[in-house]
């Protein structure tokens, strides 16, 4: 059983893992920062950080940690131009780094002001 990552064949075997396939083939990194250009792959295969991206069959922007290898399937490399722009998000309340202001006597997050 192998997969194609970047038109190399990687072998594949039974519950491995895209990332731990490509661990197991001596592949360490497969894609780059958006800034430095810096190569990542494998960091906490969990699937809680974004170090794994891949196109995998076709859909950019897979986790390779999560995703489970099959036989024939084709892995491309990420690198900084295919990866999809970060969003912004939602704005969060003291996300700007500023201090919020608190009227004296005023309720603030913690609770009211206790008397002196």
């Amino acid at each position: 059983m192998t997969m194609l990552f970047d038109g190399r064949e990687v072998p594949v075997r039974p519950g491995q893992t895209v990332a731990g396939a490509l661990w197991a083939a001596g592949i360490r990194s497969w894609r780059t920062t958006r800034v430095a250009g810096r190569p990542r792959g494998l960091f906490c295969g969990i699937g809680a950080c974004f170090d794994c991206l891949a196109t995998i069959d076709g859909a950019p922007n897979r986790r390779a940690c999560l995703v489970p290898a099959r036989s024939g399937m084709t892995i491309a490399s990420a690198s900084a131009t295919t990866l999809a722009p970060a969003s912004p998000g939602p704005a969060r309340a003291g996300s700007s780094g500023a201090t919020p202001r608190v009227r004296p006597g005023a309720a603030s997050a913690t609770g009211p002001r206790s008397p002196g």
